[in-house]
This record gives structure tokens, C-alpha cells and sequence, in this order.
């Protein structure tokens, strides 16, 4: 499953690859359908991006395009097409259009209707924009407020518009130019369209707007096999590749220049990338998680301190594993999903921009996240960030739910929480304590008021005389010296439980279906206890 949005013209689409199918949201916000005759390879690599108004698909050697802003006239085939950016008039109904493409076959005109309505009455003839033969009557017409229309993406009719790379599996606006890379024949390769103009390949034009690539720009072709096309807005295209990051500066056509932005680092994929609401770029690289601030091109790790050995840790394989990062606007978060292809199997991380702290997360396999995307939704209720799962559904994450939608059914969801671990003495350096009691105040108002109340849950003791072994053995999931259960809102029974140890975690957690839990306050009472032998 794939997802990207469209934004331009003040109005938000969403569009999805699934089952070797596209869908596309209609008039109904939030409601996808599926757009007729477009068919992908959902068995191969697949990526999308916008640009006027369009989703471009880009599947190895399926281009396709969904068009949101475009009427489509079907005609019998023409010998001449009309020109692009002329104006198509229809005689009668004095409906005019500004062609934007025509298909190969020369049977299929797209552009925006400028005036009027297009009919397919006998007598109502096309004509204008230099077409052979210089009249048509349409033989249906779609116009862009029913449905949007699918399509494959080639360059324009006629023979003076070169063509598109025989393989791409990569793709990004970048100052309006459509751009592909991924080309496993040629992996350092890039390839820019015209400038506003995706339908036009052909590098031989001698203007600022001409198409481009890396073997006739000064810029050259990348060092590194190209893994992510990354636009920063309009200031830098970042080359992600297997292991560095390169930037082209400007544009290839007037002056742009490739530059190396760190000759040790790569990133994982080609989805392994966000942006954050400030414009900040997010990166899933061979070290970690790292940071470009908006407006620099300085790199700077983010999860060496918290998780040093984040990458070497997960393990991940180019060939068997999906690194997806997504912004979550709700919740001010960089979503890490890390996922198993071919079971949907994950590790995913929470980063909190603001506590700059790393949270685990397990989903259950269904869940697994191919693909992840910030919707905003011109309806308010619709935005938020969307995940492609493994079994082919898009899920969102919700605040009221208790339980993770597996589909069919619903799944509980385990969540745990090891609290700081204290010092039971007074000695910094071989000192012991005695726990004598442990108070919790779990979270929730008075019986019948409007604050939500928590759920029960058990707290776990843990003790140890070092304290990375009782952190290995709470992560190993190890028996605890006590566990409590506590159920209700509010202050609980004082817990008379004792232990002897310098260390002390405890564990809160709940694993009950439809059941979620929140803690108000934790306190300790506690003695020295001598010293370590």
C-alpha cells in the first residue's frame, strides 16, 4: 500500500496503490474509490508524488498518472494533435479548453476547461490548437468535477518530446520539474521534465526551462546509487543513496551544482524520510536518525546518545525490510516504522520533538507499515497521519480506541512502562536501601463525572544491586519480586510489599482487551539497609 496527497490549488486529494489497483479520493471527503482503468504492480516497488494537480505513479516500467484538475474529451484517433498550452474551442457550445496532454493514440484530450460545458451532440465540433483533422465531434467527454481520471504517464505526441527512462522506481517535484531516478540499468542517473511541463523529456532544448539530466548538465550524475529523491522545498533536491547524501543547489538548467553533504552516511530507502511541521528533515540513515534544520544542510545525528546502536540493533536489509518515517502533526512525533516485508512483522519508535526522547512501539503484524503519510484534509475531522499497512488497509491512530483493528477483529493492545529506577540508599557508591512502601495514585474523576477513568493494571518490583542488570532484566521480561494488581480510579491501598537492594524499577503495564490505564502519581517510602558485601 502507497499513499500521497495532492495540494495544490487550495484543495487536498488522497491517493492510494493497493492490490495492484489505485485509488483515489472523489467528491466525498474521506472516501476513496477506485480509479477505472489504472493497474500497478503492487509486487514491485512503487513510490508517488504530486505536482499540478496530479499524483504521479512511478513503478519500475508502469508510469501512470491520476489527474484531479483536467476535463478529458475522447475522440477518433487524430493524425496532429493539438499543440500543448493552445486552446481547443467547441463550435456551438462555445465551451473552450486549455490542452495540457494527449494520450498516445492520439484518441484522448486533456485540459483544463476554461469556459463553458463540453457535449457530445452531433454538430458540436472541436477544433483550433493546430489539429488534424481540424474538426472532431467528442465521443464522450469526463469532466473533472465527476471523478478524477487515470492515465499513463508518456511524453507528449508527436515525436519531438524524448522519452521517459525505460525503468524508474523513484520520483519528486522539485521546482516545478518532475524528477525520476531508480533506474536500475543506470542507478546514479537522474532525469528532470521541462520545467511545468511533465510530458516533455527531451534534452536537447537550449533554455532555462529545459529538460535535464545528469549526462548533459554540469551538475553530472550522482557518485552513489541513488535510494531517495528527497525535494527541500524549492532551496536543495537531496540525493539520498546507498552510503552518502548528496544536494543539488538550484536548478541543473541555470547554474544548479551537486554537492556532497556527508560521504560516510546513506539512507535506507526511498521512503525513509519526513519533513516536520517546521520544515525539518527527518532521515533513516546507517547511523541512526538524523536531522537537516530547514534552510541548512548540516547533518546532525539525533539518536546516537538515546539509541547508539539503533541501526546495528534492528538489523534491517534493504531486500526484506520497509523503513518508513511519517510526521504526526497531532501529536508534534516522528513515527519510525520498521517493517518485515514479507510478514509484516515490526519495531517502530516514537520521537517526541519536544522531550527529544525515543519511544518503542510493536504493532501487531497486519499493521506493519509500508508507507506513511500526513493527510490535511480541508475537512479537519480527516487530517491526520495515515499508515499503509501490510494487509492492505489504511489505518490512522486513535485516541478513544482501547484496541489495535487488526481487520476481522481487534487485537489488545500491551503497553508497559518502566518508571525511573531510584537508589533505595543514601550511599552513592555501595550503599543499600530497603523499600517499605509503595503508594500509586492511578488517573480518573469522581463515579459518574466526565473525566475519563483509568483501567486496572499491575505494578511489577524489581530489584537489583546493579542497575543495567535490572534494566536487562526487565526488557528480558524476567519474574519480578512482586506484582501487584490495582484496580479503580483515585489514591490505592498503601503496598506494604519489602525489598533489599541498591536499585529499584518498577513496571506498570496492562495487556486486557479493551482496557487502557493512566497514572496519576507514584511515591516511595524507603531506609538504608547497610552496605553491598
Amino acid at each position: 500500500m502507497a499513499v500521497t496527497i495532492n495540494p495544490q490549488m487550495g484543495k487536498k486529494h488522497l491517493v492510494a496503490s493497493g492490490n495492484d489497483k489505485v485509488y483515489a479520493e472523489g467528491s466525498v471527503a474521506g472516501t476513496l474509490t477506485q480509479v477505472a482503468g489504472l493497474v500497478v504492480d503492487t509486487s514491485d516497488n512503487l513510490n508517488m508524488f504530486s505536482g499540478l494537480q496530479k499524483a504521479f505513479i512511478v513503478n519500475g516500467g508502469n508510469f501512470k498518472i491520476v489527474d484531479f484538475s483536467n476535463t478529458k474529451i475522447t475522440v477518433t484517433a487524430l493524425t496532429t494533435a493539438p499543440t500543448r498550452g493552445s486552446i481547443v474551442t467547441q463550435l456551438t457550445s462555445g465551451a473552450t479548453m486549455l490542452v495540457d496532454f494527449v494520450n498516445t493514440a492520439k484518441t484522448e484530450i486533456y485540459g483544463f476547461t476554461t469556459s463553458g460545458t463540453f457535449v457530445t451532440t452531433g454538430g458540436y465540433t472541436l477544433s483550433g490548437g493546430g489539429m488534424d483533422p481540424e474538426t472532431r465531434v467528442p465521443s464522450a467527454v469526463a469532466e473533472a468535477s465527476t471523478a478524477p481520471h487515470g492515465y499513463d504517464w508518456t511524453v507528449y505526441p508527436d515525436g519531438s518530446s524524448g522519452s521517459l527512462p525505460v525503468k524508474a522506481y523513484l520520483g519528486a517535484w522539485y521546482r516545478g520539474r518532475a524528477v525520476l531516478a531508480g533506474n536500475p540499468n543506470d542507478p546514479h542517473q537522474w532525469y528532470m521534465s521541462r520545467q511545468l511541463n511533465p510530458f516533455d523529456f527531451a534534452y536537447i532544448a537550449n533554455d532555462a526551462q529545459t529538460p535535464v539530466a545528469g549526462t548533459n548538465a554540469d551538475a553530472g550524475k550522482v557518485g552513489d546509487i541513488v535510494r531517495a529523491l528527497i525535494p527541500f522545498h524549492d532551496d536543495y533536491m537531496f540525493f539520498g543513496c546507498a552510503s552518502s547524501l548528496h544536494y543539488l543547489q538550484g536548478d541543473p538548467a541555470v547554474g544548479g551544482e551537486l554537492h556532497s553533504l556527508d560521504d560516510f552516511t546513506g539512507i535506507f530507502g526511498a521512503q525513509s524520510w519526513c519533513f516536520d511541521e517546521l520544515g525539518d528533515l527527518y532521515m533513516f540513515g546507517n547511523d541512526g536518525i538524523s536531522r537537516i534544520k530547514k534552510g541548512t544542510t548540516f547533518l546532525k545525528n539525533i539518536s546516537q546518545f538515546s539509541i547508539p546502536k539503533l541501526a546495528e540493533d534492528e538489523d534491517a536489509n534493504p531486500e526484506t525490510h520497509r523503513i518508513v518515517l511519517g510526521y504526526d502533526k497531532r501529536r508534534d512525533g516522528i513515527v519510525i516504522g520498521i517493517t518485515k516485508l514479507s510478514d509484516g512483522s515490526n519495531s517502530n519508535y516514537f520521537y517526541n520533538i519536544k522531550s527529544e526522547g525515543f519511544f518503542p512501539e510493536t504493532y501487531p503484524n497486519e499493521c506493519g507499515a509500508y508507507s506513511m503519510l500526513y493527510y490535511s484534509s480541508n475537512v479537519p475531522s480527516d487530517a491526520d497521519l495515515l499508515i499503509g499497512s501490510k494487509d492492505g488497509y489504511i489505518r490512522k491512530f486513535d485516541d478513544a480506541a482501547k484496541d489495535d483493528d487488526i481487520g476481522v477483529s481487534d487485537q489488545a493492545i500491551a503497553s508497559e512502562c518502566l518508571m525511573p529506577i531510584q537508589d533505595l540508599s543514601e550511599d552513592e557508591d555501595d550503599g543499600r536501601g530497603r523499600l517499605t512502601t509503595t503508594t500509586i495514585i492511578t488517573a480518573g474523576g469522581g463515579s459518574g463525572g466526565s473525566h475519563a477513568d483509568t483501567d486496572g493494571l499491575t505494578a511489577d518490583i524489581h530489584v537489583n544491586d546493579d542497575a543495567e542488570t535490572l534494566v536487562e532484566a526487565v526488557k528480558d521480561g524476567d519474574t519480578p519480586l512482586h506484582a501487584i494488581t490495582l484496580s479503580g480510579t483515585g489514591r490505592q491501598n498503601r503496598i506494604r510489599k519489602r525489598a533489599r537492594a541498591k536499585w529499584l524499577g518498577i513496571v506498570l503495564k496492562n495487556s486486557t482487551l479493551s482496557e487502557t490505564w493512566a497514572l496519576g502519581k507514584l511515591s516511595i517510602g524507603s531506609k538504608n539497609a547497610g552496605r553491598i558485601k
